[in-house]
């Protein structure tokens, strides 16, 4: 159990760039997390489903319904971020700063193209939210600390049992 403390430890260190592990996980990750703050304190989680990375520090998002989380960030730019892939039960929690991006703005071009290509054109934004990253700590599922015998495979296995997920008849 030592080893596991001692691995999760060195990663909540500040980092700079994002790794190529977390960018694996932005990729398997379905949907992210965003919290947010007000200036009433009144903190705000959104569920973010078009997302990733962008450059070498910066995750970026679309603003496809996030009145609040837009105005929130005009306010406070001190956000989270959090995604996992729901089976393996890892990811990932950044915290940095947040920028609403508009379309006069010279980056949005360059990360319209990204996230438009995610949506298939389905869905209009307006705005692009970058997360430009100061922390990074990964998420764990508790089962691997209490039982770090548990294998990847295991916690999948488990977690399409808890999901409901039926293998698929050949």
């Amino acid at each position: 159990m030592q080893t596991i403390y001692k691995h999760v430890r060195a990663h909540i260190a500040e980092r700079m760039e994002l790794t190529k592990e977390i960018k694996e996980y932005i990729d398997k990750s379905v949907l992210c997390w965003l919290a947010t703050v007000s200036t009433d304190s009144i903190p705000n989680v959104s569920p973010k489903e078009i997302f990733t990375y962008f450059g070498i520090d910066s995750i970026i998002v679309a603003n496809i319904a996030s009145p609040q989380t837009v105005r929130n960030i005009k306010q406070n730019q001190n956000v989270c971020v959090s995604f996992i892939d729901i089976l393996v039960q890892k990811g990932f929690q950044i915290k940095g700063k947040a920028e609403i991006i508009g379309k006069k703005e010279s980056e949005f071009a360059a990360m319209e193209i990204i996230l438009t290509k995610m949506t298939g054109g389905k869905f209009p934004f307006r705005t692009i939210t970058k997360i430009n990253m100061e922390k990074a700590k990964p998420i764990i599922a508790p089962k691997y600390v209490l039982y770090p015998e548990t294998t990847e495979n295991e916690q999948i296995n488990s977690a399409k049992r808890a999901y409901g997920i039926k293998k698929k008849k050949s």
